[in-house]
């Protein structure tokens, strides 16, 4: 697991205004997202970060600490960004950009939104495929930059670990995240009693699953060792995956990324991680060996480097 900005920044925000609600104004987001945010950032760094009480939060000494370093971290984010932000007369053209659809939905967006508002002059064509396919345009030059599932490559694990790895000998990987797998489970299921979830404990359920081809070779070896009494439903789509733990109909195992503790119907569901050492889902960017980079992809990765 790994902090993000936007963690920080919620952090920050409920620290300042004493309570979720307080900070809520100046975040323009739900109550679930930063309660869900701050439960990730305490998982992060090991502990409680506020104390809970009837009239708000108020930090903890470790989260007294920790507010002097997040503090320091937003500055020198936003010093780097202004850096940027003020050469944006000097990047123009066009950024082919290849992503995936899990990538799209769960990671891209923000990034890209910053992107364009640093580069106003720059114009993004967006192609989502499966990542074997960008790999092809990569290869042939149709793409300047992929987003995508860099897991497996030499180089970060020795020997690749998936047999659908990408091809290093002919693109640069480089890595931004690792969101660990976690089991999805519906509002009072039985295991969420433990704190945590091996595969051999979901030999009774009906397991739901993604197609997804970044995700198949993971996927394949979670079905042998948790023995799944029966296959629910193969889909191409996480929200309706989560609509059906959310229901009752399934569970699934997925990475951290794409969770949500809500359905669009609703419906609750939470996760316990996992007890079994699966590798990661490795969000990471791809381009091709032996090309130079144009202006326009080089700050493209320096803005995906600052905010992942």
């Amino acid at each position: 697991m790994h902090l993000t900005v936007k963690q920080l920044r919620y952090f920050m925000a409920v620290a300042e205004a004493g309570s979720i609600s307080g900070a809520l104004p100046s975040l323009n987001v739900s109550q679930s997202v930063v309660t869900e945010a701050l439960r990730k950032l305490e998982e992060v760094v090991g502990g409680p970060l506020f104390s809970r009480h009837a009239r708000g939060m108020t930090l903890t000494p470790a989260g007294q600490l920790f507010l002097r370093h997040a503090q320091e971290a937003l500055s020198a984010f936003s010093r780097a960004e202004q850096t940027l932000q003020g050469q944006p007369s000097a990047v123009r053209g066009t950024l082919n950009l290849g992503v995936t659809s899990l990538l799209t939905a769960y990671y891209l967006p923000e990034k890209l939104a910053r992107f364009e508002r640093l580069f106003p002059d720059v114009r993004v064509r967006v192609v989502e495929d499966r990542r074997s396919f960008l790999q092809h345009l990569l290869i042939g030059g149709e793409l300047d930059v992929a987003v995508v599932n860099v897991a497996g490559t030499p180089g970060l694990h020795g020997p690749a670990l998936h047999s659908h790895a990408l091809d290093t000998q002919a693109l640069h990987t480089r890595t931004l995240i690792r969101s660990p797998w976690r089991v999805w489970l519906p509002a009072a299921h039985p295991l969420l009693r433990q704190g945590s979830v091996s595969l051999s404990d979901l030999a009774p359920e009906r397991a739901l699953i993604l197609n997804s081809d970044e995700l198949e070779d993971t996927t394949a070896l979670v079905l042998r060792r948790a023995a799944f009494r029966e296959i629910g439903v193969k889909t191409g789509s996480v929200e309706a995956i989560r609509s059906l733990v959310g229901l009752g109909l399934g569970v699934c195992v997925l990475p951290e990324l794409a969770y949500r503790p809500w359905t669009l119907e609703g419906d609750r569901l939470s996760t316990r991680p996992l007890e079994d050492d699966l590798p990661p889902l490795e969000v990471g960017l791809a381009w091709r060996r032996g090309s130079q980079l144009t202006a326009v992809a080089e700050a493209f990765l320096k803005i995906m480097n600052l905010s992942s």
